[in-house]
């Protein structure tokens, strides 16, 4: 399983790097890391400088350069992100908070950010170097890893089954059987898996499981609409393609660290 958990942090790194390369050409945080604020200052300036920060951060854990700590930094940046950012925005400001569909977006960052900690903790530590109180702190997030990233799987489940009419048109139209059926299976999917890793259940096989389902939509969904409309929406179907791949190196990664 380790040639495994190398090809499933070079994939999760490989998909974050993706997800935030746009922001570079568009001057603004894409709408999986920071909402739209009103009167920011500085938003090309710090769009540009966050996704250096987590380029270099990717460059470390690939190339296992401080990997540990890297990750761990990480991790700590796409929280503090979502908690500060994306909650108070959702809860303050959003017309429709109280619909799960708007929350999407920075659900992408929480699943990301506990991603971050499943990647800090495939790493091993070094008892003998000398670590600063908060990097001591982020290392207790290290198992609430897997829990962030299955909050958003099972939520992104729930929200297959509630939006099923906006979900189903991405099915391809070859796939034999309706199209609806598929948006509710891979809801129910999510959901089960998520809350199967959290609890411990088979989580190996179901990790694996999860990593191979979300693999097969990046290859049938999300690269072909990528390739259709890669401009769209500030390259919102490259990012998606992106994230997508981000996703199954976690899930692969977990897959690689449990036990049974």
């Amino acid at each position: 399983m380790e040639k495994l958990k190398v090809a499933a942090r070079i994939a999760y790194c490989i998909g974050l790097a993706g997800m935030v390369v746009p922001q570079l050409f568009y001057g603004q945080f894409g709408s999986n890391f920071f909402p739209a604020w009103p009167h920011l200052p500085w938003v090309g300036f710090l769009s540009g400088l966050f996704t250096f920060i987590v380029l270099a951060a990717c460059a470390a854990i690939i190339f296992e350069k401080q990997a540990r700590v890297s990750a761990l930094l990480l991790g700590g940046l796409l929280l503090i992100m979502y908690c500060f950012g994306y909650i108070p925005f959702e809860i303050l400001l959003a017309p429709y908070a109280d619909h799960l569909g708007t929350w999407g977006d920075g659900l992408k960052e929480s699943a990301l950010a506990g991603g971050a900690f499943v990647m800090a903790g495939s790493f091993p530590a070094n008892p003998n170097t000398e670590k600063s109180t908060f990097i001591r702190w982020l290392e207790k997030l290290i198992p609430l890893g897997p829990l962030f990233f299955c909050i958003t799987m099972v939520l992104y489940g729930v929200s297959h089954l509630l939006y099923t009419k906006y979900i189903s048109p991405l099915v391809p139209n070859w796939i034999p059987g309706s199209a609806a059926f598929w948006t509710d299976f891979a809801g129910v999917a999510l959901i089960c898996a998520g809350l199967a890793i959290v609890i411990g259940i088979k989580r190996k096989l179901v990790a694996l499981l999860l990593g191979s389902m979300i693999l097969i939509w990046l290859l049938i969904i999300h690269i072909p609409l990528a390739i259709a409309d890669p401009n769209g929406g500030n390259s919102n179907s490259i990012v998606s393609a992106f994230s997508a791949l981000a996703f199954l190196g976690i899930a692969f990664v977990i897959a690689s660290d449990s036990k049974k």
